[in-house]
């Protein structure tokens, strides 16, 4: 079964070309996965910055000062 319509490997590659699946679509791919990559940073940044906000106002903050102040 062959999907780039070569039957015998016994050919020179240099004349053949690309042999791997989807291509012509390494710029659109790399274009892609780069967005993806920014936007999950900016993601999941918004969402760590809102997790600490919480966490920073968790607690009594008299009792927090005391225990820092104890070392």
């Amino acid at each position: 079964m062959s999907t780039i319509g070569i039957k015998d490997w016994n050919v020179d590659l240099a004349e053949v070309g690309a042999i791997y699946p989807l291509q012509g679509w390494e710029v659109a791919m790399t274009v892609v996965g780069v967005i993806f990559w920014l936007g999950w940073h900016i993601i999941q940044a918004k969402r760590e910055s809102e997790h600490l906000e919480k966490a920073k106002h968790i607690g009594d903050h008299d009792k927090v000062q005391r225990a820092l102040e104890r070392y």
